[in-house]
């Protein structure tokens, strides 16, 4: 069977393996795939289906799938038949609202997580991290498109190409499960590859080697990288620390498009790209197959050609997609869900932590609570390359974006969370600080880059005016996450001038209960999010201003 008659084995349609049951308001499953085979006896007399007509045989009268209600007794004249209550599957469908448009349609399969075929589907692999489906945390899961070139991708150019990452996004999902952020990641960008373990063929392990000044894609399929590769190359970029990864190819693009029926996008002029075969005039389409593909492909025909124009056209095109997704016509439809199901899972390749479709469930209902008005694609801002063909990471708008996600601060929710981070900074940081010259503290490096407590002293020492810190080495205790300052109650106001200068949080605060001594120092401990002297802790509560976002309940969305 192909991509797109998967599930229509012989000459019976999926939507026929799904029967309504009016007693739950809800859509069931055959326990056996060959479409108008009669019930159980007992069962059909219950039903009052079965009839007798001289001379024949036994039938049941079996309606159409569309129609099954109608099969359904009226009520009496005069009264409306109460609305039967979405059961578990159903409501599960509704789950998956406000995630990318792989993950969302992972979380489509929570209808037919008892489909034990599915997990046959799922293509695993073994990246070294085995983390659970879901986290009492935030959530970072990257999603990878690669541009593999081989079996049913061959013919899009660059023939048997292993696949690079072509197209990244970091999804980053809020403590608190109300808001996201999707960040795209540039291709064409100059970064540092780390060295990769990777899990061969034959059960062995190999670690191949970091670059330094190398385009990003070539983290993914370059001398054997897996997307285990790619996964750290973002973690060392941005700081943040991933739970999962999926990774798609072409035909995933294709499938996906065309089990939902069509992805509308929008266009402000008419496009013509002889290299992804696009052609499409100005105005609202509806792409899907093959030419969903060409859109999410094209370059040279948008803007100035380059790779940061064609994020613009996939991003509109993965929030229409979620958008699709969740309407009713796609839920409502039992036909399109079977082919969703089976198109995503045959789609996605997935790290063992969400190896299974079940995992997959437990994945989505952890996401369940994402609205699509807060769901933010940022694209990681970057400047041109000398070399006219690359792009380089813009430092000073990038990493305030890479500290609110690293801080769980969204793009979108940024008000209600400043108020509550206020009200803790009233209680710890509000009142007088100590002169620079009066802050005594010892730093310690508990987590941070390596040499981080003597940059920072020196930093202190030379720039702030700080004299009297020092560097006390390596923190014991092992590695922590957070950066820590603690100070006894006499020794408040030189905390207050500390965390202004490094631009600590509220929660970065440890106050003992007894006084110190007028000799005794502070004692900052730099965690894993301390990034380099000078360089604020605490994430900025919005984004640099003319850093682009699109929301994906935006209706007007529009590509120039």
């Amino acid at each position: 069977m192909d991509a797109q008659g998967r599930g229509r084995a012989g000459d019976y349609d999926p939507a026929d393996q799904w029967v309504f049951d009016p007693n739950t308001g809800d859509y069931e499953l055959r326990s056996n795939h060959t479409a108008g085979r009669q019930s159980p006896p007992a069962q059909r007399r219950a039903s009052g289906r079965t009839h007798e007509t001289p001379g024949r045989s036994r039938r049941r009268d079996v309606p159409s799938q569309r129609g099954r209600r109608g099969a359904v007794a009226p009520p009496p004249a005069g009264r409306r038949r109460p609305r039967p209550e979405k059961s578990g599957r159903k409501k599960a469908l509704y789950w998956t609202g406000g995630i990318t448009a792989f993950l969302l349609v992972a979380g489509t399969a929570c209808a037919y997580a008892f489909m034990n075929h599915l997990d046959g589907n799922i293509d695993k692999v073994d990246v070294g991290m085995n983390n659970a489906a879901s986290s009492n945390g935030p959530l970072n899961i990257l999603v990878i498109g690669t541009d593999n070139r081989t079996g049913k991708n061959k013919g899009y150019g660059d023939a048997g190409s292993v696949g690079h990452a072509d197209t990244t996004i970091l999804f980053h999902v809020s403590k608190d499960r109300t808001n996201a952020t999707a960040l795209s990641i540039p291709r064409d960008m100059i970064t540092d590859i780390p060295d990769c373990p990777t899990v061969q063929k034959d059960g062995s392990k190999k670690v191949i080697a970091g670059q330094q000044g190398v385009r990003f894609n070539t983290s993914l399929g370059q001398s054997g990288r897996d997307p285990g590769c790619t996964w750290r190359t973002v973690e060392k970029m941005t700081g943040v620390k991933i739970n999962h990864f999926m990774m798609a190819d072409f035909n995933a693009v294709k499938t996906l498009s065309t089990a939902v029926g069509g992805v509308p996008v929008c266009l402000t002029k008419d496009l013509n790209d002889p290299k992804s075969h696009l052609r499409l005039g100005a105005g609202r389409h509806k792409v899907k197959g093959e030419q969903a593909l060409a859109f999410v492909r094209t370059r040279h025909a948008v803007g100035f050609g380059s790779d940061l124009d064609r994020i613009k056209l996939q991003q509109q095109f993965l929030s229409s997609m979620i958008k699709t997704m969740k309407s009713g016509d796609t839920l409502s439809s039992p036909s399109k869900l079977y082919d969703l199901a089976n198109a995503a899972t045959k789609a996605l390749t997935v790290d063992t932590g969400i190896g299974k479709v079940g995992k997959l469930v437990d994945l989505a209902k952890d996401l369940k609570r994402v609205n699509l008005a807060n769901i933010s694609f940022v694209t990681v801002p970057v400047v041109d390359n000398t070399d006219g063909a690359t792009v380089l990471l813009d430092k000073p708008k990038a990493e305030p974006i890479f500290s609110m996600v690293r801080n769980d601060v969204s793009l979108t929710e940024v008000k209600q969370k400043k108020k509550a981070a206020k009200d803790k900074q009233a209680e710890l940081l509000e009142g007088p600080m100590a002169e620079p010259s009066a802050v005594r503290v010892e730093v310690l490096n508990g987590g941070g880059p390596l040499g981080a407590a003597q940059d920072t002293v020196d930093w202190l020492q030379n720039t702030e005016g700080v004299t009297r810190s020092s560097n006390g080495g390596n923190a014991t205790g092992g590695k922590q996450d957070k950066t820590t300052l603690e100070f006894a109650p006499n020794q408040a106001d030189q905390a207050r001038r500390l965390a202004d200068m490094m631009g600590l949080p509220a929660s970065a605060l440890k106050q003992g209960k007894e006084d110190a001594g007028p000799m005794e120092n502070m004692t900052l401990v730099l965690g894993a999010d301390f990034q380099a002297a000078g360089t604020p802790i605490s994430a900025p509560t919005k984004a640099p201003k003319d850093v682009p976002q699109v929301r994906a309940n935006d209706k007007n969305l529009c590509v120039r």
